[in-house]
Parts: C-alpha cells; sequence; structure tokens
C-alpha cells in the first residue's frame, strides 16, 4: 500500500506532463493566437510559481518538478502566442490591382 501511495505523484507528474506537451504540439502546429491559450499559459505559469515554494516547504519533489517544467514549457508558449497575435495585427493596405474598377 504504502508503495503505491509514493507511486500517485510521480504517475500524476508524469500525465501532467503529458497533456501540456500535447497542449504545445497543438498550439505549435495550429499557430494558434487564441486569447483563451494565453490566458491559461499566463494563469498556469502564475499557479506553478506558487506550487514551487510549497514543494520546497514540504519537501515534495514531484510538485518541484511538475511546476518547473510546467514554467519552461509554457514561458515560450506565451511568447510564441504573442509573437503571433502580434504578426497578425500587421495590415497591407489593398493595391490598385487589387480593386474592383466601377462600372455605370
Amino acid at each position: 500500500m504504502n508503495d503505491l501511495v509514493l507511486l500517485m505523484p510521480y504517475t500524476a507528474l508524469s500525465l501532467s506532463i503529458v497533456a501540456r506537451f500535447i497542449f504545445i504540439y497543438l498550439l505549435y502546429t495550429k499557430r494558434s493566437t487564441n486569447v483563451y491559450s494565453l490566458a491559461f499559459c499566463y494563469l498556469s505559469i502564475l499557479s506553478a510559481s506558487f506550487w514551487i515554494p510549497y514543494g520546497m516547504i514540504v519537501e515534495d519533489i514531484p510538485i518541484i518538478v511538475r511546476s518547473s517544467i510546467e514554467i519552461g514549457l509554457l514561458g515560450p508558449s506565451a511568447l510564441y502566442i504573442h509573437w503571433n497575435r502580434m504578426k497578425g495585427e500587421i495590415r497591407v493596405l489593398p493595391t490598385v490591382t487589387t480593386m474592383t474598377p466601377i462600372t455605370t
């Protein structure tokens, strides 16, 4: 029974990291600019920044590892979303060749 209790946090750690990699894969393949993805990244980073000191206080290695990896993965992802959002805001004015002539 004690072995199962020790195995549970490492299983949760593994599942959490796999879920983050799936999120990041979808983020990069779809070139997301979704504001909800950005909010998810920032809230997860904020949450992880609280879990790291807690994990140090209670000496829980899986919490420290998971939160550190989460910040390491989601920080660049948030920057990537910002970058995609900034690229999408650049608009090109229509040229004369793309305008249709007015016929009467």
